[in-house]
């Protein structure tokens, strides 16, 4: 009685593992960005096994799965396949990625002509040999994809393209291996596979050659095949393969195209087949099958057969699958991918050179948290900066929450909160993913008299500036007055900071970025000048602006839209200056009449952002910005060599005489005398004149 019949297949699953959707969404982002063409990944799967149900006598056949995880992308040129990153008792199979940017083109995508593509791929691979040279090519798959990058939802529909046989393959019944060899030949082929495993590499491991004899089972290559069945009879040939199915009766997916290849390279019409099972790491492959294969009759193939292989969806019918990941993240990973994707889309089409990795590593430090300290961490915020610094010694009063966007109206109840912790909190609670930290300290001023009690805490809150000036990477002045600004901007050029300044008219603005004082040895070696500082336009020491004012001059008092426009001017000069290749020491761009930039001249290089000025000059009343430069001024009172040189040798001595007189800041510079050379120099002509007049 004929027990043959149309053999079957157990078809393949995908199973796409979580992490490698993260892996896509970087690729994304920082790679792929805009490019849709073909991209090579790398799968695998395991051979089939049946897993016992607690507590029954009976056991679950696992589906037969092809796997995509986070080693699915080569690391370096995408002919290098990442088969190194393949899991221990796994077999690779080479996969195309067909990514597209939009849903409208995954839903109008020409799956025919990807799926012809990948077809013709495997069939010229079994014609040309390559298949028999590298055997995992015949479990080449395909994987249309889409990533909404902003909900997390990602499309994906496979295809594992199976040539037809024309007439179909038949098949007896499967045999367990057990059943048909000897414990002693069964024993041998497992100790043979093992040797072939350490000896070839990964991608002959799924497919394999085994011959037979009365006392053993050898293994081989499919390259070797003249060779290792030289003399052989056709019982004793038998081709192996790694299979995914569980099924009793049903051998797995990639037997199909190996089934193709030997009939069309060796010219077999019935072949035995030896389906390879194990348990991972106990090197028992007991659950083995073996069974023959043949078709009624070989028939000469030249042309391309027909091929199925689209997988079928959750609910059996042919489309698209679904992995929604957005119910399964941590919110605060969401928001990091988030922020980090709207700053990526920069780098797909209008800025390739943006140095984001840069931006956000660099850690501020904000001198000043009212309302120019909000809207400058709010921005900073907006460019992804991570570690955010802020430093006030004020409470949040009731006119604060509806200037300073970090404040709400439950901050300024019972005497209100410590500002700088307070909008370090808030910010926080914008995005969780800042390191966020407030402190509050007062900045010791020129001419404010420190009294004996408070000078031990004078000390130790310029101790503590000192300590956070160093452990930051820009300085934001955002101070309210004058001469608040004067030791942070000491402390800057002493240790070549950036430092960003923002201060306020009623309709105007200036942004600036100091220079690094003299910096004689860079500034002699470059052939440039200098850039200033707040204080290099003064010829006098700052002095006491707070004391004996009215209400309207305490306060800040500017046209509300003011501090969000040079705060943001502040911000974007910062990340223009990060991408500056001189850094901190880049010369200043200048604009004509119109705003452009200059042609030549030594700042006219800028960057891929655009200028990188020096002052920034607004007036809201006109609605215009002038960019302005100035170079450092050698009796500058605050960045002078004098200055540094006086503060490095004395310390905290010397900020104590500033702090008692600001008038020891001109002696120290030469102000002093120079005013008094002046005036003598007045008399002088007043005499002169005085002369020409008794003349007349």
């Amino acid at each position: 009685m004929d027990t043959t019949a149309l053999l079957q297949f157990d078809p393949l699953a995908s199973a796409v593992e979580a992490p490698f959707w993260q892996v896509l969404t970087q690729r994304k982002m920082d790679i792929f960005k805009l490019d849709d063409s073909h991209k090579p990944i790398i799968g695998y799967y395991a051979t089939g096994q049946q897993v016992r149900v607690p507590g029954k006598d009976t056991t679950v056949a696992l589906p037969a799965r092809l796997c995509l995880g986070t080693g699915a992308f080569p690391e370096g040129s995408e002919s290098d396949q990442p088969t190194s990153r393949i899991p221990a008792f796994m077999f690779p199979a080479p996969g195309i990625l067909k990514n597209t940017n939009t849903i409208e083109d995954f839903k109008a995508i020409d799956r025919t002509a990807l799926f012809k593509m990948t077809v013709d791929q495997i069939w010229d691979d079994i014609t040309s040999g390559r298949a028999v040279q590298d055997p995992s090519s015949l479990t080449k798959f395909l994987v249309i994809t889409f990533a909404d990058l902003k909900k997390f939802k990602f499309f994906y529909w496979f295809a594992f393209p199976a040539l037809l046989a024309d007439p179909s393959w038949t098949s007896g019944p499967m045999s367990d291996i057990t059943s048909v060899w000897t414990p002693a030949q069964v024993s041998s082929l497992t100790q043979s596979i093992q040797q072939y495993r350490q000896a070839q590499p990964i991608s002959q491991l799924g497919f394999f050659l085994v011959k037979a004899t009365p006392d053993a089972l050898s293994v081989a290559r499919l390259q070797d095949w003249d060779e290792f069945y030289a003399g052989c009879d056709d019982s004793q040939i038998i081709v192996g393969f790694a299979d995914p199915s569980s099924l009793d009766n049903n051998p797995g997916w990639p037997l199909r195209n190996l089934l193709v290849l030997i009939h069309h390279r060796w010219r077999k019409a019935s072949v035995r087949i030896l389906c390879f099972r194990e348990i991972p790491g106990k090197q028992d492959i007991s659950t083995s099958k073996l069974l023959t294969v043949q078709v009624p009759s070989y028939v000469p193939v030249t042309a391309c057969p027909k091929a199925v292989g689209w997988e079928k969806n959750a609910q059996g019918k042919l489309g698209p699958r679904l992995a929604d990941l957005a119910p399964l993240m941590d919110p605060t990973r969401l928001a990091d991918t988030a922020v980090d994707l709207n700053l990526k889309l920069m780098r797909w089409r209008l800025l390739p050179d943006l140095q984001l990795e840069k931006v956000q590593e660099t850690r501020c430090l904000l001198l000043g948290a009212g309302t120019l300290g909000c809207y400058v961490a709010r921005s900073l915020l907006g460019w992804g900066v991570r570690n955010i610094t802020l430093v006030d010694n004020a409470k949040v009063s009731f006119s604060n929450p509806v200037r300073q966007p970090l404040f709400e109206f439950v901050d300024c109840l019972e005497g209100g909160r410590d500002k700088a912790a307070t909008a370090a909190a808030s910010l926080r609670k914008v995005y969780p993913g800042v390191n966020a930290v407030g402190h509050s300290l007062s900045i010791p001023m020129p001419g404010h008299p420190v009294s004996p009690a408070l000078y031990e805490n004078v000390q130790k809150d310029v101790a503590k500036l000192e300590e956070l000036f160093e452990s930051h990477d820009v300085i934001f002045l955002l101070m309210d007055s004058r001469e608040s600004r004067w030791l942070p901007t000491v402390l800057g050029a002493r240790m070549k900071k950036i430092v960003i300044n923002a201060a306020l008219g009623f309709d105007t603005f200036l942004v600036m970025r100091h220079g690094v004082g003299q910096d004689h040895e860079y500034n002699d070696t470059k052939g440039t000048r200098p850039l200033g500082c707040y204080f290099c336009n003064d010829v006098v020491a700052p002095t006491d602006s707070l004391s004996d004012r009215t209400l309207d001059q305490q306060c800040t008092v500017t046209r509300p839209g003011l501090s969000a426009i040079a705060s943001a001017s502040a911000v974007e000069l910062m990340v223009s200056l990060l991408h500056h290749s001189e850094g901190v020491r880049a010369v200043a761009d200048r604009g004509d009449g119109e705003g452009d930039q200059q042609e030549g001249g030594e700042g006219s290089g800028g960057t891929a952002l655009g200028l990188v000025p020096h002052q920034i000059r607004g007036f809201l009343s006109r609605f215009k910005n002038l960019l302005i430069a100035g170079q450092a001024y050698d009796r500058c009172t605050a960045c002078s060599d004098a200055i540094l040189e006086a503060y490095e040798k004395q310390g905290f001595e010397f900020l104590a005489k500033v702090f008692q007189d600001a008038k020891h800041l001109e002696d120290v510079t030469g102000l002093t005398k120079m005013k008094e050379e002046s005036e003598n120099l007045d008399m002088e002509w007043d005499e002169d004149e005085d002369e020409d007049m008794d003349d007349m």
